[in-house]
């Protein structure tokens, strides 16, 4: 008698490469609820705009050692002499735009802490503090990142429109867009 094999069912954007596979697995649609991470994947969800996950996601050692491992205070404080240094990194994407939106969002997020806002109960409770379970088909947007892109922007974030919050809102965790026969659907 023939064995059978064990079929670990994921999300089928998840298959074909094994760094989306360990992304997928170990962190994908993981509740986050430290404000530095969750703005961390903010950021990298804007260098994301008009290129694929799979890009950033190889780069992001880069970014990370690019970008001072996304220590707020650092970032706000780097300068000209920073962007220009980054823009000639070719381990990470080189606009100048995005570079220059995470220092702002450094700054953004520096002057919420300074005024006793903590960035991850913000942006929960806009989420209502818990993980929202999507059973339908898969959006790219919905109502509540409309409402998060223009709160968002209102602070002055950059390359924080409703698909990129979405899609960032899937990665940490704020909604489960898990496939109903993914084996992380329920661990999540």
């Amino acid at each position: 008698m023939a064995k059978t094999k064990n079929v670990i069912h994921r999300c089928s954007w998840a298959d074909n490469d094994p760094l989306m596979r360990t992304y997928h697995d170990e962190e994908w649609g993981v509740p986050e609820r430290d404000g530095r991470v969750l703005w961390e994947a903010l950021m990298l969800d804007g260098f994301q705009a008009g290129l694929s996950w799979i890009t950033v996601l190889r780069k992001r050692e880069a970014f990370r050692k690019a970008f001072h491992n996304f220590d707020p205070k650092k970032v706000a404080r780097m300068g000209e002499a920073d962007i220009e240094r980054l823009l000639q990194n070719e381990g990470i994407i080189r606009s100048r735009a995005k570079i220059e939106a995470t220092i702002n969002g450094a700054k953004i997020y520096m002057a919420m802490a300074n005024a006793g806002e903590d960035f991850s109960k913000y942006i929960w409770g806009m989420a209502g503090n818990k993980p929202i379970q999507n059973s339908g088909p898969v959006p790219t947007k919905t109502p509540l990142s409309e409402e998060i892109s223009v709160s968002l922007k209102k602070r002055g974030f950059k390359f924080v429109g409703p698909v990129i919050v979405y899609a960032w809102m899937q990665a940490v965790g704020i909604v489960n867009d898990h496939s109903p026969d993914c084996f992380r659907r329920k661990a999540v």
